[in-house]
């Protein structure tokens, strides 16, 4: 029988670094690490909640809110966003004594996923990434992409109208933009200090002082060596497919799995599916 958890059940707080973290922590045995996106009023319980308890039957699951969202602070940024989002990952996984895990993460949480195993591969056992960012470009579709229109214009002036507008770029099914939905992300999205920070991690995503000192991770693939699993939708409007080209041409030790009629929330739109693949990739034995 699957377990049940709620957000108070898993919630968890600490200071790293004199830096105030939130994450959840559920199920037991070997860890977990759900890293979410960096949509409008995004958080780990927002993104994973549904999936927490597949994962919890196999895993300890730890699901942070990344550094500015949620409930987790945001530093003063000294590196671009992903990089230093990955360095606080691998210091949160210090207090928790976790040595190293397998990472899955969505969209931004890819990226991050990928600097860790760019930066930090001892931290890092494998990776199971969704629509992620960092790894490419896109080859035949111009940018900023329809999905990133929509977002930076919520940003700009967040009404319910643009937000409705942004969810309809993330899935292919449009059942799933229900008024509940809605008013969930609205109410996250424009809570006090959220819409500053939101625009302040975008900020530290393509700060061009920042960039001087980064090579993006499209142009240092072949130095991936942590097994990937690459999961993308072929409809997503906000990282299109053909973003995954260069990748799974380039990552030494990877595999791609497309999922026809699904947007960018693989884990919302295919969520049976989306477990079954990643739990069977994270469970098999190394080659």
């Amino acid at each position: 029988m699957t377990e049940t958890f709620t957000y108070d059940s898993t919630s968890r707080t600490m200071a790293v670094d004199g830096v105030e973290v939130h994450w959840h922590d559920a199920g037991s045995g070997p860890p977990l690490i759900l890293l979410h996106g960096s949509g409008p009023g995004v958080s780990a319980w927002s993104n994973f909640r549904h999936n927490l308890p597949v994962f919890a039957e196999h895993f300890r699951v730890i699901m942070p809110d990344l550094p500015g969202f949620g409930g987790s602070e945001l530093p003063e940024p000294k590196e671009v966003y992903p990089l230093a989002a990955a360095r606080w990952v691998a210091r949160l996984m210090d207090e928790l004594e976790i040595e190293s895990s397998p990472v899955v993460g969505n969209s931004m949480g890819g990226a991050v996923a990928a600097e860790m195993a760019g930066h930090l591969p001892e931290r890092i056992d494998r990776m199971a990434i969704m629509g992620s960012g960092g790894l490419s470009v896109s080859l035949f579709q111009t940018e900023p992409s329809e999905g990133f229109q929509r977002l930076f214009a919520f940003l700009q002036e967040p009404t319910r109208e643009r937000m409705v507008q942004w969810i309809d770029t993330m899935v292919f099914d449009k059942s799933l933009i229900t008024d509940e939905l809605v008013d969930e992300r609205m109410r996250n999205a424009t809570a006090e200090g959220v819409l500053d920070r939101t625009r302040a991690i975008f900020g530290a995503m393509f700060n061009p002082t920042l960039r001087e000192t980064y090579t993006p991770l499209w142009k240092r693939l072949e130095t991936i060596t942590t097994p990937t699993l690459m999961l993308w939708g072929r409809e997503d409007r906000m990282l299109p497919y053909d973003q995954a080209h260069l990748a799974n041409r380039w990552v030494p030790d990877i595999e791609l799995h497309t999922f026809a009629n699904c947007g960018h929330w693989i884990q919302v739109e295919k969520k049976a599916r989306f477990e079954r693949v990643v739990l069977e990739f994270l469970t098999r034995e190394s080659d």
